[in-house]
């Protein structure tokens, strides 16, 4: 069963959706290998069309709703995909970038989304003369090809260049079975057993639509929050017995600032597998994750063209505080230096990494970035790192993100997860600016919590008792809201970039 507020939809009821979804899409022509686009909010009408087309041996091309008419035109372009189907309130901001050779279907806005994201009552609506998914989709008899398999194409974040869509090779019957078991592993999530699924992340996004399917597909009890906040998840997990949820660092730190009383008030004892990725986690946030939820927060690391390779549970993250784990079953990793040579154990180099459970991919039309990108069969996506001698993986920044100043090597993300512990603190970003004598020097940008108190001096002196002061920035900056990426992530070439504007850089702009 998958629940969204008061809505509920059995899996019986589902899969026979699915199958009249087949039957509808091929109707319009596709075949297999074409793509489907999808601009949907986390609702049932996204497990329909993920899964139909998915069967159908298509890939589905999840589009980020909060993106603008531009770039959807130019997803929609570069994957070739023909249909869109597409939340009602979403339409009016892409409706220019869709070009008449594209068939448009438009999903009812639910109640609990409407309210969530405060549509107004005139965009939920299936404006009159578009296509209706639900009617549309109704109008076909259930499909009775034979299911095939087809991983969804993520495009990936374009802060350095345009996106580019992460599209796998076919999968091989032996690597299905191998996926399931990572998933097992890395998600706790296995086959029909009794386990209440919570989603709070945009299934958009490479891991939440991983772990969603993965859940869809084991026929898990799902609630889906339509985003996240602090106490209600906290409500949800009480009120289903929720087992397993992935989430992220962020939503960690805002739920350890809830206060003491509201924390204690909800029942989690039904916890069993909590576990998060995306973004480094501080050590003491963890930690302290764990004292209160106890053993069962847990952690990957991986990216869209790598999947996921490397994990940990919560005693290994006590016992190595900071890392991010060690490869699994099918992971590889190997930590290289600049020129191709193998790094020793706690050598910093570039991380070069694959899990072999599923397939290789490519970048949809752009061969060449995807040869960069490789390494002895290895992908690298820009991250800086070591394994230590037991084989641990500790992160030390993006690799464009590095900050070189007066020849030393420092990484923002260790001097980030320091400072988003500080009182006061919402969120946080660190990065390289021109310095005549040192060539950078370090700035850091603040977003203070509401009604916090913040000084620069006192953020420099907080950083100065953790870390050596060549960590420390010399320019703090305090700002009402930080930018962020259409994915949530702070935008820093928005913060930094106005500071090398006229200054150069040290051979090109970095990042």
């Amino acid at each position: 069963m998958i629940i969204s507020g008061e809505r509920r939809i059995g899996y019986d009821e589902i899969q026979a959706r699915i199958r009249r979804a087949m039957s509808g899409f091929r109707n319009l022509g596709l075949a297999e290998g074409a793509p489907v686009a999808m601009m949907l909010r986390n609702d049932f009408a996204l497990f329909e069309v993920v899964a139909a087309s998915a069967a159908l041996g298509s890939p589905v091309v999840p589009i980020n709703w909060h993106l603008k008419a531009d770039e959807v035109r130019y997803i929609l372009a570069d994957s070739g995909a023909k249909i869109l189907v597409c939340h009602a309130d979403l339409l009016p901001q892409i409706r220019a970038g869709i070009s008449e050779d594209v068939k448009l279907l438009v999903a009812t806005t639910p109640p609990e989304l409407a309210a969530t994201f405060e549509v107004h009552p005139e965009l939920v609506e299936v404006p009159p003369g578009l296509t209706d998914w639900d009617h549309w989709r109704d109008s076909y008899p259930e499909s009775t090809e034979p299911p095939r398999r087809a991983a969804a194409m993520i495009y990936t974040s374009g802060t350095t260049g345009m996106p580019k869509g992460v599209r796998r090779m076919p999968m091989q019957p032996e690597q299905a079975a191998a996926s399931e078991r990572v998933g097992a592993i890395a998600y706790g999530i296995k086959p029909r057993e009794d386990q209440v699924v919570l989603i709070n992340g945009p299934m958009y996004h490479s891991a939440p639509h991983s772990y969603g399917m993965l859940a869809f597909r084991s026929f898990c009890t799902i609630i889906l929050q339509p985003r996240f906040d602090a106490e209600e998840l906290l409500a949800l997990i009480e009120r289903y017995r929720v087992t397993h949820i992935h989430m992220v660092p962020t939503m960690f730190v805002r739920l350890l600032r809830l206060p003491q009383a509201v924390r204690q008030h909800y029942d989690l004892a039904s916890l069993r597998f909590v576990v998060h990725g995306a973004a480094p986690c501080p050590p003491e946030v963890k930690r302290a994750m764990i004292e209160w939820w106890g053993p069962v927060v847990h952690e990957y690391f991986g990216s869209t063209e790598t999947g996921i390779p490397v994990w940990h549970s919560a005693e290994e993250a006590l016992q190595k505080p900071g890392t991010v784990g060690r490869a699994i079953e099918g992971g590889i990793v190997k930590i290289f230096r600049e020129d191709g040579s193998l790094c020793g154990a706690g050598e910093v180099g570039e991380i070069y990494m694959r899990q072999t459970a599923v397939p290789d991919f490519d970048y949809h039309g752009k061969a060449q970035a995807r040869a960069d990108a490789g390494r002895d069969g290895l992908v690298s996506v820009g991250d800086v790192g070591y394994l230590d001698a037991d084989g641990y993986l500790f992160l030390c920044d993006r690799k464009r993100d590095m900050v070189i100043s007066g020849g030393v090597n420092i990484y923002p993300a260790e001097i980030e997860n320091v400072l988003i512990a500080m009182p006061g603190v919402h969120d946080c970003a660190v990065f390289g600016i021109p310095d005549a004598e040192y060539g950078e020097r370090l700035c850091a940008c603040i977003e203070p919590e509401t009604g916090a108190q913040l000084s620069a001096s006192a953020v420099q002196a907080w950083l100065r008792d953790r870390l050596a002061n060549f960590k420390v920035p010399k320019q703090i900056q305090l700002m009402d809201a930080l930018p962020r990426e259409p994915t949530g992530k702070i935008f820093k070439r928005k913060l930094r970039d106005p500071y090398w504007a006229d200054a150069g850089s040290r051979g090109a702009q970095p990042g």
